[in-house]
């Protein structure tokens, strides 16, 4: 149904409102780190405890992810969006009254479970109402609203939960989530044709079976472009989520000694990096039309950035800045490897090609913080302070050491994918 009007301006009115779903996500993943201390008290954990819970959303949304392709191939956005958003904010409201840390660790992982489907679904909606060569910047654009859910997630959520406190906070939130489910059920379309416009590509996607789904996720999962893909952003977004949304507000808090909020705005650069670099990519990857070598930047700045933190272990806080901001930016980069592997298939296949790619990111999301936590717990001082574990300044330069290895590891698979085609 045509609401606005004008085809141009009804695919970013539909864009804009699930956006706006998938910003809850990002806020809602990235929270832990400036929630960290009041967790730890709230539900009596360690340090691989709350790496445990940080990563029970990470560890669902990774194994949804083909799932959510598939549901998104052929349900369409729109109702996979709306189911997303609902099982998504009740988690939220569950955690927010959480009791025990087996409650939240469940209600977590249901936020995990809703805000699966979320991000395929935008893609799935982009693939149809957008050009091939606008994917890469609205896929920029996207990760660019995790940016600002990220932004959000730090100095804002630690005065929101300084006044409100954390539950309260976080309830407010899943309510307005919910409100807003409905708003995506009224109003997004799955195709042009569904609101009275032209197809933008010439794929008939309304008639997909699920033997046809079936069959170009088989396709999709016999290339080793699509595995060498995965790696690579399992390391990259899988560490860069784990420094923004757990471990880089205590790692300031502890190696400088100041307070959470004046820690989160370090991890606010981070997102404010992830804000404007993916869109900044994703054009420019659209007006060179090239995409690996930009990629491939990316790696060689990750490698640096972790490298810098891990050897210094407490550089001046401008540094510790300049690198959060610039690994946020430069993770916009690796997210034009969704536009390269949505490229290698028909527009029928987007859900499964990029949902496969997207669950190795989250995967690394889910092990990352729980691998660091190990790691902390070692270094654990014995010290506590307001009921949080204080961890030593060599703890986190072995944990960023981790970090420069993953990244390393990165950098090799997009040398990898640069190989097989420089001109792509």
């Amino acid at each position: 149904m045509k609401y606005w009007g004008t085809f141009r301006y009804q695919r970013w009115i539909i864009w804009g409102i699930l956006a706006v779903v998938f910003l809850l996500v990002s806020l809602y993943r990235l929270s832990s780190a400036v929630l960290a201390d009041r967790l730890m008290v709230a539900f009596d954990t360690s340090g691989v405890a709350l790496g445990t819970l940080h990563a029970a959303f990470f560890y669902v949304y990774a194994l949804m992810q083909l799932p959510a392709g598939v549901l998104a191939d052929r349900t369409g956005p729109r109702k996979t969006a709306t189911a997303g958003a609902i099982v998504l904010n009740v988690g939220a409201v569950g955690f927010a009254l959480a009791d025990s840390y087996v409650v939240a660790f469940l209600a977590r992982a249901l936020v995990g479970l809703g805000g699966a489907v979320i991000y395929i679904s935008i893609l799935r909606f982009c693939a149809s109402w957008f050009r091939a060569d606008e994917f890469a910047t609205m896929n920029g654009l996207t990760v660019a609203v995790s940016g600002l859910g990220g932004i959000l997630a730090t100095t804002p959520l630690a005065v929101a939960a300084g006044t409100f406190g954390w539950r309260g906070t976080t309830l407010a939130l899943g309510a307005f989530g919910l409100a807003l489910a409905v708003v995506v059920f009224v109003l997004a379309d799955d195709e042009p044709e569904d609101a009275g416009f032209e197809p933008v590509t010439e794929t008939d996607t309304t008639s997909l079976t699920l033997a046809d789904v079936v069959e170009n996720l088989r396709v999709v999962l016999s290339e080793r472009v699509t595995w060498a893909i995965s790696l690579m952003l399992f390391c990259s977004t899988g560490m860069l989520i784990t420094l923004l949304g757990l471990w880089g507000v205590p790692y300031v808090v502890q190696t400088y000694g100041v307070s959470v909020t004046t820690a989160s705005w370090y991890t606010l650069l981070g997102s404010l990096g992830l804000l404007f670099g993916p869109p900044a990519f994703g054009w420019l990857s659209d007006r060179l039309e090239r995409r690996t070598v930009l990629v491939v930047v990316g790696g060689v700045g990750y490698v640096a950035g972790f490298g810098i933190l891990a050897v210094a272990g407490q550089p001046p806080r401008i540094v510790v800045g300049v690198v959060y901001f610039a690994m946020g930016f430069l993770l916009g980069a690796f997210t034009l490897s969704y536009a390269v592997i949505k490229e290698r298939h028909a527009t029928s296949a987007s859900g499964v090609s990029t949902s496969t790619i997207n669950g190795a990111a989250f995967l690394g999301a889910a092990l990352f913080p729980t691998l660091l936590g190990y790691v902390l717990d070692a270094y654990w001082t014995g010290e506590m302070v307001a009921g949080a574990r204080i961890y030593t300044e060599v703890g986190y330069q072995v944990s960023f050491a981790i970090a420069t290895v993953a990244s390393a590891v990165a950098l090799a698979c997009s040398l990898w994918l640069y190989r097989q085609d420089p001109t792509a």
